[in-house]
């Protein structure tokens, strides 16, 4: 049976059949069981809720779909330009503590708050299905003022 569940795999990859990976902009999600509800409240007051895969961080689940988180250092904790803020203090509190780096980048961050976090730090996980996030009216982009990079 082994070798016949492989050769059947393998056929459904030449056949076209592959399982999305989720890469895109909110096409081929994975399925709700691995993803929970995230709500970002953009910059200019509109709410849109999206689905996020579990391990994935919160710039990448904005990229995907299409929502305006900046990320300049494309994840690499050497900006401030995808900082968030979790609206739910009790959420804000079920995070990881932020990390030496993480706070020396976030007090660069235009309009820091108490439960201010950078997105590219902030990772999927089913305790924070729900949760809601503000993007902040600007960011500190000392890099190249408007870059925006695009997910690979």
């Amino acid at each position: 049976r082994g070798c016949a569940a492989v050769l059947e795999r393998a056929r459904g990859f030449a056949a076209g059949s592959a399982p999305s990976m989720g890469h895109g902009h909110g096409h081929g999600a994975p399925s709700d069981a691995e993803t929970i509800a995230v709500t970002f409240h953009e910059k200019d007051g509109s709410e849109t809720t999206v689905r996020a895969a579990i391990g994935h961080s919160m710039l990448e689940v904005a990229h995907r779909n299409d929502i305006e988180l900046e990320g300049a250092c494309e994840g690499s904790l050497a900006c401030s330009t995808c900082h968030v803020i979790i609206d739910d203090q009790a959420v804000y509190d079920a995070l990881p503590e932020p990390d030496d780096d993480e706070n020396d980048m976030l007090d660069l961050a235009f309009g820091l708050t108490e439960t201010s976090r950078l997105g590219c730090q902030v990772i999927a996980a089913k305790e924070l299905d729900g949760m809601t996030l503000s993007l902040p009216r600007a960011t500190r982009n000392f890099a190249v003022d408007g870059f925006v990079p695009k997910p690979h």
